[in-house]
C-alpha cells in the first residue's frame, strides 16, 4: 500500500490492495458490468461472478488489473483467491481438468455405469436398490474398467462431482478395516483424457 502526495502537501491513503494478472496467450478475458468476468479459450468459455465480492476489473495492456477495495489480510486473502480462480479458469479453458477414481470391490461385485445426466452404482455393498447420483452439468464422466474418468473446463465442477461420487459410496456402520469397497480419488491432473 502506497502513500502518494495530495494536492496540498497531505498523504492520500489508498483503500485498496491491487495486482496485475497476466493473460496466457491464446486465452481472451473480457470484463462485464460490476464484476463479471468472461474467460475464453479453445475449449470453451468460463464466466466468473466477483460483484458480491466488491472486485473490480480492469482491462490493460498485457494483462488484467485487479483491485479490491479494503485493505489489510482480508483484502489481500480475497485478492488470492480471485488470482487463483482466474488462473484456473485460463487453464481450464485451455487445457481442462481431470479427476480419476478407482473402483474398489472386495466383497461384492459392484457395477458402475453412465446413463445420460446419472451415474448409477448397483449392488454396492450387497445392496438391492442401486445408488444414483446426478451429474453436474458441463461435466463428463466415464467409466472405463476399475476407473471413472470425470473431466472439463471449470476446476469446482470437476472435483464437486468427484467428491459426490466418492461419498455416495462412503461406508457406514461397518469395520472399515476389512471393508474397503467403494470409489476413491487417486488422481487429479491438467488436461482432458
Amino acid at each position: 500500500m502506497a502513500a502518494a502526495e495530495g494536492t496540498e502537501g497531505q498523504r492520500v491513503v489508498k483503500r485498496y490492495v491491487e495486482e496485475v494478472l497476466r493473460v496466457e496467450e491464446g486465452v481472451k478475458v473480457t470484463v462485464e458490468d460490476g464484476g463479471v468476468l468472461r474467460v475464453k479459450g479453445p475449449l470453451g468459455e468460463l464466466t466468473l461472478d466477483f460483484r458480491v465480492a466488491g472486485v473490480e476489473f480492469i482491462g490493460s495492456d498485457g494483462g488484467l488489473v485487479v483491485r479490491v477495495h479494503g485493505k489489510g489480510k482480508k483484502a489481500k486473502a480475497l485478492l488470492g483467491t480471485v488470482r487463483a480462480k482466474v488462473r484456473n479458469a485460463a487453464l481450464g479453458v485451455t487445457k481442462g481438468f481431470t479427476y480419476k477414481l478407482k473402483i474398489v470391490k472386495t466383497h461384492f461385485p459392484m457395477s458402475v455405469k453412465v446413463q445420460g445426466d446419472t451415474l448409477l452404482i448397483e449392488n454396492f455393498t450387497g445392496e438391492r436398490v442401486p445408488r444414483t447420483i446426478k451429474l453436474v452439468p458441463g461435466v463428463k464422466v466415464a467409466v472405463k474398467g476399475d476407473d471413472v474418468i470425470v473431466s472439463g473446463i471449470d476446476k469446482e465442477k470437476v472435483g464437486l462431482t468427484a467428491g459426490m461420487i466418492e461419498q455416495a459410496t462412503k461406508i457406514r456402520e461397518k469395520d472399515l478395516r476389512k471393508f474397503l469397497d467403494g470409489i476413491y480419488v487417486y488422481e487429479k491432473s491438467v488436461g482432458r483424457e
